[in-house]
């Protein structure tokens, strides 16, 4: 019997592009689903493909036929994992439906920069903040002192937990021991760092303040600011550092050490360093002439991706203790994994594996089988080689993609770095409770290995059946999230 499953298995990991010495990748549950997907025959899964432009046909949720039976997901209401709050700062201001809305329109945030001159810069473009007011929501001399990476994230918090209606009178009756703050960053304070060795080489040593531009700042600031005394720390995993948060904080739930927990990612990178620095690794687009252009994942002539800057915040909160204090639900994380490429710092395997492996945990942590997802948000940055190996390996853990859909929110608002999953988690949920997918802009000649329809151009009605959202950093760090609209 262990001879006959060995054979077996090898036969499911070279399907999807391993090794047999690979199978410490996946556990036993995920590599059954894998099996399932592989054999299942494609001709037995009739087409549900539903287009927003053909009302006449009937609406499914998931790519299941009816004989497949999803894993076991979790049913203590402790241990379940609900969406009660959503804030952000983004290219498209502080409100979360209005960033939701200009998404669905399809409308580009990326612009010429003019905070800080550019001229002699091969790169002049970004998704830079505009307007930004944290009237409110930050006093007067903090306001003044603190990084915008901060200020970004202390309006995003604080808003985040306003919509889940936890203000500042109601934590104040609450045990605050139980609700904690991760709120990662790829940077930190970096402008605050940039003017500490300003002042250093001209012997100004008072002005450098070095506790804020440390990166576990931003937890510390919310905590403080509101008195949440559970766990509370920083992780900065590059681009992929909010989907780790997100991660993070629901083993601290499920493991009963907090009830609540506010959870994200923040940046503001598009500073001078920023700019020269990623033009130096030849991974930023210099399509100055036309900007709104300039993020065009999957697309032949994507020449990299555009720098941006924000904070997208969740409140994520046990079942139990959401139902008890009767607090909206918007939607429930099911899930998630997290593993490593351990290949080079700045490119993906192309093989996959280690994004291959990092889906198919996250279904299994998930509880959920390959057959109930029907949407991704990927992390598609508009580069020449991670736009493809992303998709090839989606490919690989769904056989059939055929009524998937998937879309790339950095094709309006940029790459946000530590910030990007924040705010990408954000549309996915929007996503799952208005219907509506927004579209992946500038699809003018996809990449013929790009199968899946990534919604050109133009937004689609959809319901979200499980959703996932994808985040992959340098330094090979892959970080994958699953949602889904919540039912009781």
């Amino acid at each position: 019997m262990a001879g006959s499953a060995g054979y077996s298995s090898n036969i499911v990991f070279k399907s999807i592009g391993l090794g047999a010495n690979d199978a410490t990748l996946l556990s036993n549950d995920a590599l059954k689903s894998l099996k399932h997907n592989q054999m299942a025959s494609p001709k037995k899964r009739p087409c549900r493909n539903i287009c927003s432009s053909d009302k006449n046909k009937k609406q499914v949720k998931a790519m299941a036929t009816p004989t497949v039976s999803a894993p076991k997901r979790e049913k203590d209401p402790k241990k379940r994992i609900v969406i009660t709050g959503m804030g952000l700062v983004s290219v498209f201001g502080n409100d979360v439906d209005t960033f939701y809305n200009k998404l669905l329109e399809g409308e580009s945030g990326i612009s010429l920069i003019d905070k800080f001159d550019t001229s002699d810069f091969p790169v002049r473009i970004a998704g830079q903040i505009r307007d930004f007011s944290s009237e409110g929501y930050i006093d007067k001399e903090n306001d003044e002192s603190i990084d915008d990476c901060w200020r970004y994230c202390l309006v995003a918090a604080k808003t985040a937990l306003e919509d889940a209606n936890l203000s500042l009178e109601v934590l104040k009756n609450m045990d605050r021991s139980y609700i904690g703050a991760i709120v990662g960053s790829g940077s930190g304070g970096v402008t605050t760092l940039c003017d500490a060795v300003g002042a250093y080489l001209q012997h100004e040593y008072k002005k450098m303040f070095s506790p804020h531009y440390q990166t576990n700042v931003g937890s510390a600031l919310i905590a403080i600011e509101t008195g949440l005394m559970g766990p509370n720390y920083s992780i900065s995993t590059a681009c992929a550092t909010a989907n780790y948060c997100f991660y993070a904080a629901a083993n601290h739930i499920r493991k009963g050490e907090a009830k609540i927990m506010v959870v994200g990612g923040t940046e503001a990178g598009v500073i001078p360093s920023g700019i020269c620095g990623f033009t130096a690794c030849r991974a930023l687009s210099n399509r100055n002439d036309e900007p709104q252009k300039a993020s065009r994942p999957w697309d032949k002539d994507r020449d990299g991706f555009v720098l941006s800057e924000g904070s997208g915040v969740l409140v994520m909160e046990s079942l139990e203790h959401a139902t008890q204090r009767g607090a909206k639900i918007l939607a429930e994380y099911l899930g998630g994994a997290i593993t490593c490429d351990a290949h080079h710092l700045t490119d993906p395997r192309s093989d996959g594996r280690g994004v291959i492996a990092c889906i198919t945990k996250s279904l299994e942590n998930a509880g959920v089988s390959p057959e109930e997802v029907n949407y991704v948000n990927a992390h598609a940055t508009s580069t020449r080689m991670g736009d493809l190996a992303e998709v090839n390996a989606i490919k690989k853990v769904f056989m059939d993609t055929s009524e998937m859909k998937m879309n790339a929110t950095k094709s309006m608002i940029g790459h946000a770095l530590g910030a990007a999953g924040g705010l990408e988690a954000i549309a996915t949920i929007k996503a799952i409770t208005t219907g509506w997918l927004h579209p992946t802009i500038n699809q003018f000649n996809v990449e013929p290995e790009v199968t899946i329809d990534t919604i050109p151009n133009q937004k689609m009605k959809h319901d979200v059946n499980v959703a996932l959202s994808n985040s992959f950093g340098f330094g090979g760090h892959n970080a994958v999230v699953v949602f889904a609209p919540f039912t009781p």
